[in-house]
C-alpha cells in the first residue's frame, strides 16, 4: 500500500489506533448496542470492520493483478513521485476553469517529459496510465503527440525519415509539438472519405497540402489551437490527377521559435468542451500549403522523385498501428472503473440508511441486497476487462514484433502476420467498443450508487464522466467499430464453412455442431465448464446466424456490401456477445494460474460475472436452447448468492487495486471511511463563506429591493380576535 494512504495527521492517528482497539467490538451482534467512544455506526470503525473481514491476502491479489511484485513496487514508486510533486497537486482540480486547466496542464507536461525521456517506454505506460488516473486531460494531451504523432512517425516513417524527425527533437518534444489531423468537420470513422488533398506537384518535387471546402477542415486537433507546430496530417494521394487514397504527411504548422502560422495555415480553437478541457482542440484548414515530398511518411506506400508510387502488397499492415490505441482504451477502461467501483464501495460500506426497528443502528446500505446487486457485478466486470485487456495487449506486441521481423518480401510469411493481424484487429475493435461503453456507465451507476453526494463535483463523478465519454467516439466510433469487428465475424464464419483455418477467438465456430447439441442439463450451472461452453454455444449460434443471413442476402442478389449493411443488427449483436464471451474466457483463464489462496475469490467474481452477463441476455440462451427457462431462474439466484457471498470482501477486493488517496481524489472514498468530516472540510475549504455574493450589489440587492406593489402592515398578519 503506498504509504500516502496511510498517512494521516495525529488527529487521524489517535482515532485509528481507538478504532483498532475497539474492532473486534464490531460485528453483528455488537452493533446494536455499541456506546464506545467512537459512537454508534462510527465511518472509520465500520471501514475497519470491512477489512478485517478479507479471506485472502490482499497484497498477494495487488501483485498478481500488477502482474509481479516488482511491478507493484515500481507503480508504487512512480505513485509516490506523483504525489509528492507540487506540480501535480490536485486539491483544486474541480474547481478550476477551462484556462486553467489548460495552463496547468501545460505546465505538467513540461515536468512528465523529464521522465518520458529518461525512463524505459515501459514504465512510461505505467506512469501515463496512473497520470490519467487523476487527469485524463494530460493523458490525453501528452498522448496526442507521444501516441499518435510519434507514434505515427515510428509506425508509418520510413528509417531515414524517422530518423530526420527525432533529430528535430520529435522524441523530447524540444522545439517541435505534435499533433493528429485525421478527423474532418464533415468526416470521422470514414477515414477512407477524407476530403483533405495532397496533390504532387512533380515540378518542384513537392506536395501541396489543401482543404478543398469546410467539411474537409481538420476537427478536434487535440494541441492544434495553441501548442502545436507539426502535425500528422491524413489527405489523399493525387499523383498525375490519380487518387491513391488516404495516407499520411507531416506538415509544419507553426514558427517554433515565434509560434508564427506557417503560410496558409488557418488554425482556431474549439472552445468549451464536454470535459477534458485541458486540451486545446483546434480546427486547422490548409490553403495550398506546400511540403517536401520527403514529408509523407513512407514505410509502406512511396512516392520517387518522378511521381512513381509503390503502394504496399498488404496494405492491410497500415492499420496495425490502430489496435494499440484501441486495447490502451480497453486497458484504460479497467482502470477508470477502479476507482470508481472503489469509490461506491467504500461510501457503500460506511453509509447507513434506515432501520426497522426505533433505536437500533441504521443498516450499512452495502448490506441491501438490491445495492449489492447495483455495484458487485461493475466490480466483477472491473476484473474481467483488465484481464481482457492484458491479454489482447501482450497478443498485439508480440504482432508488432512478428510484423517488424517479418520480410515484406516474403508475401507467405507475411499473409500469416496479417492473419493474426485480422484475428486481433477485431477483437480490438469490440473490446474498444464495448469496454469504453461499460465503463461510462459503471461510472455513471456508481454516482447514482452514492445517492445525492455522488453529485457533488468533490466527489469526482461529474468532471470523471464528462472527461471519459469521449472515448466511445473518439479512435473509432464504438457503434463502428462494433459493426466492423462483426464484419470480420461473418468473414471468418464463411472461411470456417469453407474449411479454413480457425483462430484461437473464433475457435467456438469449429465447434458448432457440437455446441448446438449442448445442453447445461442436470449439471451444476456455476463451473468453469458449463459457463464456458453455454458463452461459446451462445456465440457460436449468434455468429453463424449471422453469417447464415449474410449468405441468404447474397445468394438473393445482393452485392457484398449490400449484404453486410442488411445484415447491420446482427452484425453489432455478434461483435456484442463475440466481446462478452472473450472476457468470460480470458477470465477463467487467467485465474487458473493464480496462487490458492487468491484463486477462490477471483473463482467468485468470474462465476458472478459470466452469470450476471448470461442474466442480461437470458433470451439469447434460451433462443439457443442451452438453458430452459427454470435454469434462467437458476442463474438469477447464483447471481445474488455470490452478490452475498462477495459482499464481505468488497472493501478488500477495491483495497488490492492500491489506488491512494490522491488518485482516487474524491471526498467520501477515502481510504480511512472518515467519509463526512473530509467532505465537509474539502467543501468549505474550497468554498470559503463570504459576506456576500460577488453579484450581489449587481443582481439580488437591486431584485429584493425593488419597489413593491403592495406594503403589508404586519399587524395585519396576527389572527382575528372575534
Amino acid at each position: 500500500m503506498p504509504t500516502s494512504i496511510l498517512a494521516m495527521d495525529e488527529k487521524a492517528s489517535q482515532r485509528t489506533a481507538a478504532i483498532a482497539a475497539h474492532v473486534s467490538m464490531r460485528n453483528s451482534s455488537t452493533e446494536v448496542t455499541d456506546t464506545s467512544i467512537l459512537g454508534q455506526g462510527n465511518p472509520m470503525a465500520d471501514m475497519a470492520a470491512e477489512r478485517s473481514k478479507a479471506s485472502f491476502p490482499v497484497r498477494e491479489l495487488t501483485y498478481f493483478l500488477d502482474g509481479s511484485k516488482d511491478m507493484t513496487a515500481l507503480k508504487e514508486r512512480i505513485m509516490t513521485e506523483l504525489e509528492r510533486d507540487p506540480v501535480f497537486e490536485n486539491i483544486d482540480f474541480y474547481d478550476l476553469t477551462k484556462e486553467q486547466l489548460r495552463e496547468r496542464t501545460m505546465s505538467r507536461i513540461a515536468r512528465l517529459i523529464h521522465y518520458i525521456t529518461s525512463e524505459r517506454e515501459e514504465v512510461s505506460h505505467l506512469r501515463l496510465s496512473l497520470v490519467g488516473l487523476m487527469d485524463m486531460g494530460l493523458l490525453t494531451r501528452t498522448g496526442v503527440h507521444y501516441g499518435l504523432f510519434f507514434g505515427s512517425l515510428r509506425g508509418s516513417a520510413s528509417p531515414k525519415q524517422f530518423q530526420y524527425w527525432v533529430a528535430q527533437g520529435a522524441a523530447e518534444m524540444k522545439g517541435m509539438v505534435g499533433c493528429f489531423c485525421m478527423t474532418e468537420l464533415a468526416h470521422g470513422s470514414n477515414v477512407a472519405g477524407l476530403e483533405t488533398t495532397a496533390t504532387f506537384d512533380e515540378r518542384t518535387d513537392e506536395f501541396i497540402i489543401h482543404t478543398p471546402q469546410i467539411g474537409a477542415t481538420k476537427w478536434w486537433i487535440g494541441g492544434a489551437a495553441h501548442t502545436a507546430t507539426h502535425t500528422i496530417c491524413f489527405a489523399r494521394l493525387i499523383v498525375k490527377g490519380k487518387d491513391y487514397g488516404v495516407k499520411s504527411f507531416v506538415v509544419p504548422l507553426r514558427d517554433p521559435k515565434t509560434y508564427d502560422l506557417k503560410p496558409g495555415v488557418s488554425i482556431g480553437d474549439l472552445g468549451k468542451k464536454m470535459g477534458r478541457d485541458g486540451i486545446d482542440n483546434g480546427w486547422v484548414q490548409f490553403s495550398y500549403v506546400r511540403i517536401p515530398r520527403q514529408f509523407m511518411l513512407m514505410k509502406h506506400s512511396k512516392v520517387d522523385r518522378h511521381g512513381n508510387v509503390t503502394q504496399p502488397p498488404l496494405e492491410q499492415l497500415t492499420y496495425g498501428a490502430l489496435i494499440g490505441g484501441r486495447v490502451s482504451m480497453a486497458a484504460d477502461s479497467a482502470q477508470m472503473s477502479k476507482r470508481f467501483v472503489t469509490i461506491a464501495l467504500r461510501y457503500a460500506a460506511v453509509r447507513r440508511q434506515f432501520t426497522s426497528k426505533k433505536g437500533e443502528i441504521e443498516t450499512k446500505i452495502l448490506d441491501y441486497a438490491l445495492h449489492q446487486r447495483r455495484l458487485l457485478p461493475l466490480l466483477a466486470q472491473t476484473f474481467a476487462m483488465q484481464f481482457s485487456s492484458d491479454e489482447t495487449s501482450a497478443r498485439h506486441r508480440e504482432l508488432m514484433r512478428k510484423i517488424d521481423s517479418t520480410d515484406p518480401s516474403d508475401l507467405k510469411a507475411m499473409a500469416t502476420v496479417i492473419d493474426e493481424l485480422k484475428e486481433v484487429f477485431t477483437t480490438s475493435a469490440g473490446l474498444k467498443a464495448f469496454t469504453t461503453w461499460a465503463c461510462a456507465e459503471t461510472i455513471d451507476q456508481a454516482r447514482q450508487a452514492c445517492g445525492g453526494h455522488g453529485y457533488s463535483a468533490y466527489n469526482g463523478f461529474g468532471q470523471a464522466y464528462n472527461d471519459w465519454v469521449v472515448q466511445c467516439t473518439w479512435e473509432g466510433d464504438n457503434s463502428i467499430l462494433a459493426l466492423s469487428a462483426g464484419r470480420g465475424l461473418i468473414q471468418r464464419y464463411l472461411e470456417v464453412q469453407k474449411g479454413g483455418k480457425v483462430p484461437s477467438q473464433t475457435a467456438y465456430l469449429s465447434k458448432i455442431a457440437v455446441l448446438k447439441c449442448a445442453k447445461a442439463g442436470l449439471r451444476q450451472i456455476d463451473s468453469v465448464a458449463v459457463l464456458s461452453e453455454a458463452w461459446e454455444a451462445v456465440a457460436a449460434a449468434v455468429v453463424s446466424k449471422a453469417g447464415e443471413s449474410y449468405v441468404s442476402l447474397t445468394k438473393k442478389g445482393s452485392t457484398a456490401d449490400e449484404a453486410f449493411e442488411e445484415t447491420s443488427q446482427q452484425r453489432f449483436l455478434a461483435a456484442r456477445i463475440h466481446t462478452r464471451c472473450f472476457m468470460v474466457l480470458k477470465f477463467f483463464d487467467r485465474i487458473s494460474s493464480a496462487r490458492p489462496e487468491i484463486k477462490s475469490i477471483l473463482t467468485d467474481l468470474a462465476f458472478l460475472y459470466a452469470l450476471w452477463s448470461i442474466e442480461n441476455d437470458a433470451g439469447l440462451f434460451l433462443q439457443a436452447e442451452f438453458f430452459t427457462s427454470k435454469q434462467i431462474d437458476e442463474v438469477r439466484e447464483l447471481c445474488n448468492s455470490y452478490c452475498r457471498k462477495i459482499r464481505d470482501q468488497a472493501v478488500p477486493l477495491t483495497d488490492s487495486f492500491n489506488l491512494s488517496d490522491f488518485f482516487i481524489n474524491s471526498a467520501i472514498g477515502r481510504y480511512d471511511g472518515n467519509v463526512y468530516e473530509n467532505y465537509f472540510v474539502q467543501v468549505k475549504r474550497q468554498n470559503p463563506s463570504k459576506p456576500q455574493a460577488p453579484y450581489f450589489e449587481n443582481v439580488i440587492k437591486p431584485f429584493v429591493h425593488r419597489d413593491a406593489e403592495v406594503e403589508l402592515d404586519v399587524e395585519e398578519l396576527d389572527e382575528d380576535e372575534a
